[in-house]
């Protein structure tokens, strides 16, 4: 059995996370974190969730004797709860997005000692959707097809462009042998002239309750080919995220990819 704490537990995704754990052979759910001073402390967590009572009650003390915890607060509580995890040898699985470059080095740092699974995006179908735009952009050579990504989520979403709309451009340029940093482009104004070959447009759209959309265009003279993901529900990633809790438990130290989790690699 692999017990498990879920940080950020008052959260959309924490209540998902509750709402789905009983689903998960060998899961034990087992402690809710939450910052101090939030309105939900002292709460039933699985009454929170709407998952009727649990007996855990939402709490800031560390989650000491869980195995795992899942981290989806924000990005500037990761190294924190990052620190408290290799300091209590826990596994961790991260979904939190818009980390800066030294929270994502405190991310590879603390993989050295602990075993993390870090993804922009839990998703089964969302990763297959990665894969699936690496080898269409090895395939379509850039100097014929343009490349597109256009992402859209809900009104209170606080990064742009999103985790998993980065995670696509990486995708496409790795099946392209380029640099992303090379050719991203974020958005367009004004005069911009003609667009360059092998550059990669990037849009992000916000606005009501858009769980979360992704759709990576290839235009070339004459056809377009559009690969896209939908997501109605929170449901897929708090999925992918228990499965990676329940896999990543007893792993070496380092540094995982949801690829690992379902074997891609």
């Amino acid at each position: 059995m692999t017990t498990i704490a879920i940080l950020g537990a008052a959260g959309r995704m924490g209540q998902m996370l509750i709402r789905c754990a009983p689903r998960v052979p060998g899961l034990k759910f087992a402690a809710a974190l939450e910052s101090a001073g939030h309105a939900a402390l002292g709460q039933d967590a699985g009454l929170l969730a709407g998952a009727g009572p649990l007996g855990v009650p939402v709490t800031t003390d560390p989650a000491k004797g869980a195995d795992v915890v899942i981290d989806f607060t924000f990005h500037t509580a990761v190294p924190a709860n990052l620190a408290a995890a290799v300091a209590a040898r826990q596994a961790v699985v991260l979904g939190t997005t818009g980390l800066t470059e030294a929270e994502q080095a405190a991310v590879r740092k603390a993989a050295v000692q602990v075993p993390v699974v870090w993804a922009a995006n839990m998703s089964l179908g969302v990763n297959v959707l990665l894969d699936l735009v690496r080898r269409a952009a090895a395939l379509l050579e850039s100097e014929v097809y343009d490349a597109e990504i256009v992402e859209m989520h809900h009104r209170l979403k606080k990064d742009a462009p999103s985790g998993t709309a980065l995670a696509l451009a990486d995708a496409l340029a790795q099946g392209r042998g380029v640099a992303l940093k090379d050719v991203i482009c974020h958005g367009r104004e004004g005069i911009t002239g003609e667009r360059p070959r092998g550059q990669i447009g990037m849009h992000a759209l916000r606005g009501g309750d858009v769980v979360g959309d992704h759709t990576v265009i290839f235009s070339a003279e004459g056809e377009r080919i559009e690969i896209s993901h939908r997501a109605s529900s929170r449901e897929c990633f708090a999925m992918g995220a228990l499965r990676a809790a329940a896999w990543v438990h007893g792993r070496k130290p380092g540094l995982y990819n949801m690829r690992n989790v379902l074997g891609l690699e």
